[in-house]
């Protein structure tokens, strides 16, 4: 049973950061594809960032420069550092995977058609 469990979101003044921090369990991160996808108030789910099982990494416009994803070395856990938050920024952030094998490959990572997802962390920023 694939699982993720977000956490670290919180309000946060404009120019603030936060780091968020996805736990994955019952199965093998480092076979997966994954991702941070978050959904402001009326608007649609936004892909913001993802990684391949390599280590590649990709950003959409609106983070890239302020937001950085990483995992720890046993793959276990995924992060998201987000500085120079804006209110824009507001929503709640999801942490998602989907099987590089089933989906033969990773391609394109920010994406917000995933399999798996976490609960979601929700994420204020103040002006």
């Amino acid at each position: 049973q694939v699982q993720l469990v977000e956490s670290g979101g919180g309000s946060v003044q404009a120019g603030g950061s936060l780091r968020l921090s996805c736990g994955t369990f019952g199965y093998t991160s480092s076979s997966y594809c994954m991702g941070w996808v978050r959904q402001a108030p009326g608007k649609e789910r936004e892909g913001i960032v993802g990684i391949d099982t390599d280590g590649t990494t990709a950003y959409a416009d609106s983070v890239k420069g302020r937001f950085t994803i990483s995992e720890d070395n046993a793959k276990t856990t995924l992060y998201l550092e987000m500085n120079s938050l804006k209110p824009e920024d507001t929503a709640m952030y999801y942490c998602a995977a989907r099987s590089r094998m089933y989906y033969s490959g990773c391609q394109p990572l920010v994406r917000r058609d995933f399999r798996y997802w976490g609960q979601g962390t929700q994420v204020t920023v103040s002006s």
